[in-house]
């Protein structure tokens, strides 16, 4: 194993795949000060870069006793509310297929509830203002409502805000969604989430129920320092808010997914819509946000996005940034004390920090005599605008150095092109020809662009 003879008693390094030797040593000792720092019986790891796991570690124990019982890549952990990212793609999925809508609201699946008017796009955003939890204390007693109680209690649930008034997290909206999911499609929550997710990603050791060889989740004493078993727990009607067990393995192809996302599960586009902002989380200091069931965490100038899982002997964090295709997943079998969420951010910038993307090398680009006219200084408003080919597509960038400065566009006929990304995504770009065929302006979002700079009187034609 790399970094074998290097490791504390208890640690178990899995094999690296192109991590420098140094890198692996500073992640190692970030686990091994956590799991010490945390005093969780056993913490668990894997980086993902690309595609692939490349790194993983397991300090401590997934199983405490006379004879401990290490965890592995293969170990099941509880993900707790990570599982309501798994709910999320199956929701977005039934979107894309046209079978629901967003703005569809809780009346359109759950026939005369309370709750009628609720969208969707605002239970998957934490944005409904629904009350945090069902109905009940399935918290203190750890016996989760079946469908038929859960749907009851939904009745005497709050709207404790008014709709998109703020962040509030509910873990009684991702309940409800399950209950959509099952409604559109007929079968149960937990079918649909195979098939439309973990089958797709190759996810064969995650599900509802956990094998013989699961870690064990411990409450550890702060005083005495003693570890407790606790008690395994089954959500029931409630499993889409936080039921489902994984590994280190699975979350990394998980991972992988989410920071490059092929059309296996939903379409790219939709997994960038997912992990776009839709409510602050931290309104003050800008540095949380929540999509369609991922959370965004940002630190610097750099923004992770994935979720926490907090269930009883167990805590979990995933965090990815997408645009380096790095990610982490870290497990913890403690019910409080290990800041996981932290921990994957911490490896996820380690990572990238130490072993930066190299950008591919420049190519000269094939001719498109049709964009030549196009290309060049072009000026709006007095600003100036300038038109360039890249990778084969039309751009254009504004003369500040501001995010989204840079917009791509896409061909829908002679003389229109659509704007795909940039501050102005779905603008129309059209160009205007002179009697004599050449190029006399472009409109774009309606304003005219010129070749040279004009004032607003200048503009008639």
């Amino acid at each position: 194993m790399s970094g074998a003879a290097h490791t504390a008693p208890g640690t178990g390094v899995g094999p690296s795949a192109g991590l420098s030797a140094g890198l692996e040593r500073d992640l190692l000792g970030r686990v091994v000060t956590a799991q010490r720092s945390w005093r969780s019986p056993g913490v668990s790891v894997g980086v993902v870069r690309g595609d692939a796991l490349v790194w993983s570690a397991h300090v401590g124990a997934a199983r405490l006793g006379a004879d401990p019982v290490p965890a592995g890549d293969d170990t099941q952990f509880m993900i707790g509310s990570v599982t309501k990212t798994f709910t999320a793609l199956a929701v977005m999925s039934l979107r894309d297929e046209g079978r629901l809508s967003l703005d569809d609201t809780l009346e359109e699946y759950l026939v005369g509830t309370r709750h009628a008017r609720v969208p969707l796009r605002q239970m998957l955003a934490h944005a409904s203002g629904l009350q945090r939890e069902p109905v009940g204390n399935i918290w203190e007693s750890l016996v989760a409502p079946d469908r038929e109680a859960f749907l009851a209690g939904v009745e005497h649930a709050e709207q404790v805000l008014p709709p998109h008034h703020a962040f509030h997290y509910s873990n009684l909206a991702y309940g409800l969604l399950g209950q959509v999911v099952e409604k559109v499609t007929g079968q149960e929550w937990e079918d649909v989430v195979r098939e439309r997710v973990l089958e797709p990603l190759g996810m064969t050791r995650t599900g509802l129920t956990p094998g013989d060889d699961r870690a064990v989740g411990y409450q550890v004493d702060p005083y005495a320092g003693t570890a407790r078993e606790e008690p395994l727990f089954t959500l029931n009607a409630t499993a889409p808010l936080g039921g489902l067990w994984s590994t280190v393995a699975d979350m990394a192809r998980y991972a992988a997914y989410v920071a490059s996302p092929d059309d296996r599960v939903v379409r790219p586009e939709t997994l960038d819509e997912m992990c776009r902002p839709l409510i602050m989380t931290d309104v003050d200091a800008w540095s949380g946000a929540y999509g369609l069931g991922f959370g965004m965490g940002r630190r610097g100038d750099r923004v992770y996005v994935g979720h926490g899982g907090a269930m009883p002997g167990f805590l979990t964090g995933l965090r990815v940034r997408r645009k380096e295709g790095v990610g982490a997943i870290v497990f913890a079998n403690a019910t409080s004390g290990a800041l996981t969420l932290g921990l994957a951010t911490d490896l996820v910038e380690a990572v990238v920090d130490a072993e930066p993307s190299l950008a591919s090398a420049w190519v000269p680009e094939a001719p498109r005599p049709e964009l030549d006219e196009l290309l060049g200084l072009w000026w709006s408003e007095g600003s100036p605008i300038t038109f360039f080919v890249r990778d084969g597509q039309l751009w254009s960038r504004l003369a500040d150095d501001e995010p989204l400065s840079e917009t791509r566009y896409s061909a829908e006929g002679t003389d229109r092109y659509r704007a795909v990304d940039g501050r102005e995504a779905g603008e129309v770009l059209e160009v205007v020809r002179a009697a004599d065929g050449s190029v006399e302006r472009l409109y774009f979002a309606t304003y005219a662009v010129t070749r040279a700079p004009l004032a607003f009187a200048d503009l008639q034609l």
